[in-house]
């Protein structure tokens, strides 16, 4: 069993409402741990249904040090399975989509089908039992084209999710999308730094000054997006009614999902405001619906606006070093160069997505430093990253807990306090069966969490305070 008195001991120290001790933010003992209690514990948006866009394919991505693979059967069932071979061990597929009716292993030629099963292994002893050295298989959802897995033997309940995110993001029509674009970035931070950054907008107005000009940062400020008698925000609610559209907001242990106005004669988070894709993605010819901000611990974020659907994920590499993977989705039947300029659709992103990584290096070598003290978060500016750190925290905690079998005594408790993230109910959507072999189970860059700041006054909304 891994040591984790030196976990705790930091857990113990952490004082609420501050950020971490520095060792859970730069020691490799806390990357070790973060990889199997948190990103082995969790779910992640992994990508999506249109990356796999027609049975017999796939989708591979590494998670810590974890290769997995989504594969998209030729009865369109997704399952998800370890994408190791069972023979010694090598990386069946290489990361990203693929078209392929088998899956094979490039060392020794081991084969699988879709549906995980060991097909052909050459040259193996008589005694040799195929069926009992197929791929193992992870947990896999998928919601209104989005597509979730986790590693974890019991992962996080999911229904609560699926009601409060299907209702909002089906209108998006992601199961019609095609990738338009793709790219990384390679940040050297820790990436609980990435996130406490994708958390707040309190830095935003200097540090992202072309975001400034289509996200409202100013009411960001406050987490209050619904302003009272706000003429703007009745303007955009009547649209929202007439189109079809569910606003939410919809607040949970591990994830955010609200739609919310852009800036005045602001309709897409481009450069300009204006939409980058002719063709839209939700029906009608109206752009001007905001953005659907969903989000999820511990590592991603993603904005749906009438054309687009960006992709955020932080995903850790090393003690201090994470690798931004960032996502254009478009109509499957956009033409680029006619109907999307790629340029053009990427810009804010790109620019912001750079403005955010200096920023989180220029604090991870604050961090670092012998005169390191953790500092108070702003409660106004920052309370979405107090959530964070309180999830993580809580997680962490849960996590020794099981593993000592005993309580660490440190007392954690996220603060589920009404906030304005929870009002519209939701129908709960079908789940996606488990992997054959499983039993069935019950990261933005600063300014995409603009809104996240502090939502603690506002009245009658529901919280959702099920299992993290």
């Amino acid at each position: 069993m891994r040591d984790l008195s030196m976990i705790a001991a930091a857990l113990a120290e952490r004082k609420p409402g501050h950020s971490l001790p520095q060792l859970l933010y730069n020691s490799p003992e806390a990357y070790e741990f973060d990889l199997e209690a948190i990103f082995g514990q969790s779910w992640i948006l992994a990508g999506f249904a249109c990356e796999i866009p027609r049975p017999r394919g796939y989708l591979a991505l590494t998670i810590g040090r974890s290769p997995v693979v989504i594969t998209r059967d030729r009865d369109g069932a997704f399952r998800a399975f370890f994408n190791s071979c069972r023979h010694r061990g090598a990386q069946v597929c290489p990361d990203g989509p693929g078209g392929k009716a088998r899956l094979t292993c490039p060392y020794h030629q081991w084969v699988y089908g879709l549906d995980g099963r060991l097909v052909h292994a050459q040259n193996m002893q008589p005694s040799f039992r195929p069926d009992e050295h197929g791929l193992k298989p992870i947990h896999v959802e998928e919601v209104a084209g989005a597509l979730f897995v986790s590693l974890a033997e019991t992962p996080p309940a999911f229904d609560r999710f699926r009601a409060d995110l299907e209702p909002l993001l089906a209108p998006h029509r992601l199961n019609e999308a095609k990738l338009a674009h793709q790219n990384t970035l390679v940040e050297k931070g820790n990436w609980k730094l990435v996130m406490e950054n994708a958390r707040e907008c309190y830095h935003c107005a200097v540090g992202h000054p072309e975001l400034a000009l289509t996200f409202p940062i100013a009411e960001a400020k406050g987490g209050q997006f619904a302003k009272e008698g706000d003429p703007r925000h009745a303007a955009f609610d009547a649209r929202l009614a007439a189109a079809g559209l569910a606003k939410g907001p919809f607040l949970g242990p591990w994830w955010q999902v609200e739609r919310f106005p852009l800036k005045e004669g602001q309709v897409s988070l481009t450069m300009d405001g204006r939409p980058a894709v002719t063709k839209l993605m939700i029906a009608g010819d109206d752009p001007d619906v905001g953005s659907l901000r969903w989000a999820i611990e511990p590592h991603s974020f993603c904005h749906s606006t009438a054309d687009t659907t960006v992709y955020f994920s932080a995903m850790p590499t090393a003690t201090g070093e994470t690798v931004v993977t960032c996502k254009w989705l478009v109509h499957q039947d956009a033409v680029e160069g006619v109907d999307y300029d790629v340029e053009r659709l990427t810009a804010l992103w790109n620019i912001t997505n750079q403005q955010d990584r200096d920023l989180v290096e220029l604090n991870q070598r604050g961090v670092n430093s012998l005169g390191y003290t953790p500092g108070p978060y702003c409660e106004d500016g920052e309370d979405y990253v107090i959530r964070f750190v309180d999830w993580y925290c809580d997680k962490a905690e849960k996590f020794i807990a099981a593993r000592t079998g005993s309580d660490t005594g440190i007392g954690t408790s996220i603060d589920w306090r009404p906030t304005a993230m929870d009002v519209l109910p939701a129908a709960i959507g079908t789940a996606v069966s488990p992997a054959p072999g499983l039993a069935a189970v019950p990261s933005e860059i600063g300014l995409a969490l603009a809104f996240a700041a502090d939502v603690s006054t506002a009245a009658g909304a529901e919280q959702r305070p099920d299992a993290s």
